[in-house]
């Protein structure tokens, strides 16, 4: 008796465990908090903020004919203000810290899984030109979501990181009744700019020289192999996408560093190769701003000595839309000429002076 009593004890946990089980899954399956099943639904509200989990699914199963994507120099871009200077449908998929790998992997895979993608804007870090062409910050990906393996979405569906911070905060919004994260809002960021915030980062006192100046043969197949391996080679993929590719307009604290450590001209003999071989491809825009002075040169834009406020990334915005910043084939060695006589030439010390 006791044994039968135990036995149907035994069972009965097993059914409420699997019963458990099954409804974890299954509230996985329709809140869906980054969206690998299906679209946000209507009556529930999001939160968007975690970039490595939710923009797969942002490619998935948003609806949008245009894409914003970059690294942190990207996050305050607002597709609402994209959509009304190029009447298109936006949305954001920006990797903080990313390298060109991961950026080129991510657009790829939205390309593929979108045909009605017409427009990108693309910020291609300028300080990644002498990288690694796979070259990689951050290797803990869930690579579950990322594929069509219906196997390993056990990963997703029986997470605890994914339920705590992923699924409960977006059942406690729709309680509460708090929207979900706009597009725009999503992966921004809001902090404090100004020379003196620059420097809690940024010590020139411990700059020191780099033991390699020039720019070598080595360091051209480099740059080479970095975009073509990560750009053109997407780029060339799909002729009807046009490409707005920028080169972000990092502060004049940044152009110190280079200027101290040695290797200004080096990078901008990267940037010439780099901008050489993007310029071969027809669908590509290519802008720089590293001559929007009124910005670079004022530390009140930035929070580092890279990155800027959200109101350089609407100027950007609007340049480009404008024609503004416009590299040509016809141009570019004569705007590099430019780049370098003015950041060569620069006082620098008049940056720091009553600080």
């Amino acid at each position: 008796m006791e044994q039968e009593l135990a036995r149907r004890w035994f069972f009965r946990c097993l059914g409420i465990l699997a019963a458990a089980f099954i409804a974890v899954a299954l509230l996985v399956v329709i809140v869906d908090p980054y969206f690998h099943y299906h679209k946000p639904l209507p009556f529930l509200s999001y939160r968007l903020y975690e970039e490595r989990y939710i923009n797969d699914g942002i490619s998935r199963h948003f609806d949008f004919d245009a894409i914003i994507t970059g690294t942190s120099m990207a996050q305050n871009f607002k597709p609402s203000e994209m959509d009304a200077l190029f009447g298109t449908r936006s949305v954001k998929e920006t990797f903080s810290g990313a390298g060109y790998q991961e950026l080129s992997e991510n657009l790829e895979r939205a390309l593929k899984r979108n045909p009605d993608i017409t427009t990108v804007v693309w910020a291609v870090d300028y300080n990644g030109f002498l990288r690694n062409y796979d070259w990689v910050q951050y290797e803990d990906y869930p690579t579950y979501l990322y594929d069509d393996n219906p196997w390993n979405d056990v990963s997703y569906l029986f997470n605890k990181d994914v339920l705590y911070h992923a699924l409960l905060p977006c059942l406690a919004m729709t309680l509460a009744g708090q929207p979900s994260t706009t597009m725009d809002e999503y992966s921004a960021w809001e902090r404090e700019t100004g020379l003196s915030v620059i420097l809690q980062s940024y010590d020139r006192e411990n700059v020191s020289p780099e033991p390699k100046l020039s720019f070598d043969e080595e360091d051209r197949r480099a740059v080479t192999q970095t975009i073509e391996q990560n750009i053109t080679r997407v780029v060339n993929q799909y002729p009807d996408v046009t490409f707005y590719v920028f080169y972000p307009p990092y502060s004049i604290c940044y152009w110190d560093a280079l200027h101290i450590k040695g290797t200004l001209e080096r990078q901008i003999m990267a940037e010439q190769t780099a901008t050489g071989l993007l310029l071969q491809c027809p669908n590509v825009r290519l802008f720089n701003f590293f001559d929007q002075y009124q910005v670079v040169c004022n530390p009140d834009y930035y929070c580092d000595d890279g990155h800027y406020s959200d109101e350089v990334n609407s100027m950007i915005l609007r340049w480009m839309a404008e024609g503004c910043g416009l590299v040509t084939k016809e141009n570019y060695l004569e705007k590099i000429q430019t780049e370098l006589d003015f950041y060569l030439g620069f006082d620098y010390d008049s940056i720091y002076e009553g600080n």
